[in-house]
């Protein structure tokens, strides 16, 4: 036993974390944009008056600009708090979460080896993310330093989540007629680059819906990627399925993916999902992630050091997924829904390339508008321009890569009139360049 008057160390000596200057050479992780775009349509209503139509179609927040968690989920929710207290829950949330998640939700069988056990309730999906990336790291390969690949135009957190916690990022080849998408041949070669650069690959995300793009993936074409990935050593796969109820073809069935792989590769598979967009409960955060064993036992032993589920965010997906979650997300699904076939019946009509498959986003591309204007890309002169002067923001697609830089994510998360009025006011404006 060491002195009570001498220092002690808590880890034993071949336990200890080496001394690595790594952090003191990462670049500075810069603020999201995506909370400061709206600043320009200040500008515009300085001009037009503060009674002139306004058009968002930048944010991904249903809860914002349609109706969002309906008010009797709110009030079930609340009766679940006022019987559960105010205690401590589990690290992995709680036991009637796990229940109805496994069993209503996701309705998961036997055949596909998983259970409630499988599930852990996280603090939205930015928590979720980064609670996976940590256990890839410390369950993979073990290095922090390794690649965790994404699309060649990927959502703007997956640039610096990931880096954040010690993985670089890698985005794969991918071609904008494509929507950027992977295939299994740019899956391969990312593993020779990795190779060639002396990396291990941590995982590969899969999101689809997709976001930016809103490409969209069948299960076919998803599960064939992942068998692609994990055959060149890709350690783990995320699914990222966030958007997977705002489709047109319906939400996905984690049974026939699960069955698709063997026992022992379904321990590679992480899956997130929550209610953040498909009951637009974005400031609920209210997320969870499926994974094999290892995975969820890693996951469990850090958070509770770390980050402790809040029930309330739990008791809100309980009441949604105690009944039937398609009629609980209808106000979120339906008017989507119209939006998209009216934002694609409108960009087909204007004549633009553009890609457009499920969720919230449509990608579309300016570049002879930001020709035309003397821009240098997407951002802020072209998204100033039509803000100030025409009352319509978007995002960037310069945001997400130097490969999106001459497109725009517009988002259609809102009434189907809307959506019309919005993308003939962006179009008005870009039309006023030429």
């Amino acid at each position: 036993m060491v002195s009570l008057d001498t220092p002690e160390f808590v880890h034993p000596e071949e336990f200890r974390i080496p001394l690595h200057d790594y952090p003191k050479h990462t670049m500075s992780i810069p603020e999201s944009r995506m909370f400061i775009i709206k600043s320009a349509l200040d500008e515009y209503k300085s001009k037009a008056g503060s009674d002139a139509p306004t058009y968002d179609a930048s944010q991904g927040d249903g809860g914002a600009s349609l109706p969002g968690v309906p008010r009797p989920i709110m009030e079930r929710a609340f009766e679940l708090q006022l019987k559960q207290g105010t205690s401590y829950d589990k690290p992995w949330g709680t036991p009637l979460f796990r229940k109805v998640t496994a069993e209503n939700y996701w309705k998961l069988q036997p055949e596909s080896g998983w259970n409630a056990q499988n599930i852990v309730f996280t603090q939205g999906g930015r928590d979720a993310l980064n609670k996976a990336y940590n256990a890839m790291i410390f369950r993979g390969h073990g290095n922090i330093g390794d690649l965790l690949v994404v699309s060649r135009v990927p959502w703007i957190s997956y640039n610096w989540g990931p880096y954040s916690v010690g993985l670089n990022v890698l985005r794969a080849p991918g071609q904008p007629s494509e929507g950027w998408r992977y295939t299994p041949d740019s899956i391969a070669e990312c593993a020779r680059f990795a190779k060639a650069h002396g990396r291990n690959i941590a995982g590969l995300v899969i999101t689809s819906p997709d976001n930016p793009t809103g490409y969209t993936l069948p299960l076919s074409d998803q599960i064939e990627l992942a068998h692609a990935a994990l055959r060149n050593d890709y350690k783990y796969v995320i699914f990222d399925w966030m958007y997977h109820w705002v489709t047109d073809g319906g939400h996905n069935d984690i049974n026939v993916v699960l069955q698709a792989f063997s026992k022992e590769d379904r321990e590679r598979l992480i899956f997130l999902d929550g209610i953040t967009k498909s009951l637009g409960g974005s400031n609920i955060r209210s997320c969870h992630l499926l994974a094999g064993k290892d995975i969820v036992d890693h996951i469990t032993s850090q958070a509770s050091h770390g980050v402790l589920p809040s029930f309330f965010a739990q008791a809100v997906a309980i009441a949604a997924y105690e009944g039937d979650f398609a009629t609980a997300a209808a106000p979120i699904i339906e008017p989507i829904r119209e939006s998209r076939q009216v934002l694609r019946n409108a960009l087909t009509q204007y004549g633009e390339p553009f890609v457009i498959g499920d969720g919230y986003y449509a990608f579309i591309d300016v570049e002879k508008y930001v020709q035309a204007g003397n821009f240098t890309d997407s951002t802020h002169s072209l998204l100033e321009y039509t803000g100030s002067n025409f009352g319509v923001v978007f995002v960037p697609g310069v945001y997400f890569s130097d490969a999106g830089k001459n497109w725009l994510r517009f988002s259609y998360a809102l009434p189907p009139e809307r959506t019309q009025k919005a993308i003939d006011r962006l179009f008005e404006g870009l039309h006023s360049l030429i």
